[in-house]
């Protein structure tokens, strides 16, 4: 199968993303090349990709919690959260799973795929609000994905927090999602804590639910830890409920936990309907929510 596909030429712009007000800018796509492909898992690579045009590279920014559209000529597009660092101003990357008719076709691209990317679009995680505290960052599955760019931010920005711990759940060894970066996050001074649903001969670590090791570490903090602390939790909406209720009951406002609901983006613009909840847009008024919202927003999780 030929990969490489062209698009027509489109012309620079200057509109602002993630605006409702903006549609028009909502249309624009950046002609974007894959520039190399890793394998993380039998279901998941990641995919590094390099917008072509140099003046339009320099262009795009985002800010962590942020997703673009991905489109593949001839096939369709879906949304994708970003999953590298904001201050990465050659390369995008984007961790995706072979589930469906798009990221099959992809699962077969090689380097240099031509593609398209709209974006970024919707709202992002306040990293500079959680600056001078502690912050848990907490993933399951394939939540980490989303979480890497926070993650980024947290490392290359150091100085600005306290105590940073990652938990991170996956259901069985083979699973795990970025594992050659995970020495590297240590050496941050984060604290790396992962437990696995399944056990394994190979695996000498913890093995249960996520919140079994959440209660580990937020369990003798005392109540200034606490009142200093940020939470982010990205992974299945089931997920949410139990992980905030635990850091809810430990004292963590609600407006300082932050969830991602990318699993209900679809176009990207509010135009499908398929992502509101009630009469919210989450494509728009979204995927980034504080805790607090979500509980008000009816059938979020």
């Amino acid at each position: 199968m030929n990969h490489r596909l062209a698009f027509h030429d489109v012309a620079p712009h200057g509109h602002r993303y993630a605006r409702a007000s903006d549609l028009g800018s909502f249309e624009f796509t950046y002609k974007a090349e894959i520039t190399s492909i890793y394998r993380l898992t039998d279901a998941e690579n990641l995919y590094r990709i390099r917008i072509v045009n140099n003046e339009d590279r320099r262009h795009f920014s985002f800010r962590p919690g942020q997703f673009v559209m991905l489109e593949l000529p001839g096939v369709g597009e879906a949304p994708f959260s970003i999953s590298s660092s904001p201050s990465n101003r050659e390369d995008i990357e984007l961790c995706i799973r072979t589930v469906g008719n798009l990221t099959g076709v992809l699962g077969h691209a090689v380097r240099g795929t031509r593609v398209g990317i709209r974006g970024p679009f919707g709202t992002s995680f306040p990293m500079e609000r959680m600056h001078g505290g502690n912050i848990l960052l907490i993933a399951g599955g394939l939540g980490l994905a989303p979480l890497r760019a926070p993650i980024a931010h947290v490392q290359e920005h150091r100085s600005m927090f306290d105590h940073v711990d990652i938990i991170y759940g996956s259901k069985e060894l083979s699973k795990l999602l970025f594992t050659f970066q995970y020495e590297m996050w240590k050496k941050d001074d984060i604290g790396l804590h992962i437990v696995l649903e399944k056990g394994d001969p190979a695996w000498s670590g913890p093995v249960g639910m996520i919140t079994k090791v959440l209660e580990e570490i937020i369990g003798f903090r005392d109540v200034s830890f606490i009142r200093q602390t940020h939470a982010i939790v990205c992974g299945p909406p089931v997920m949410f409920k139990f992980v905030c209720a635990m850091l809810s009951e430990r004292g963590i406002p609600m407006h300082k936990m932050f969830v991602s609901l990318e699993r209900r983006m679809h176009c990207g613009m509010g135009k499908c309907c398929r992502c509101n909840v009630g009469s919210t847009y989450t494509c728009l008024k979204g995927p980034v929510f504080d805790y607090w919202s979500v509980m008000n927003l009816k059938e979020a999780i």
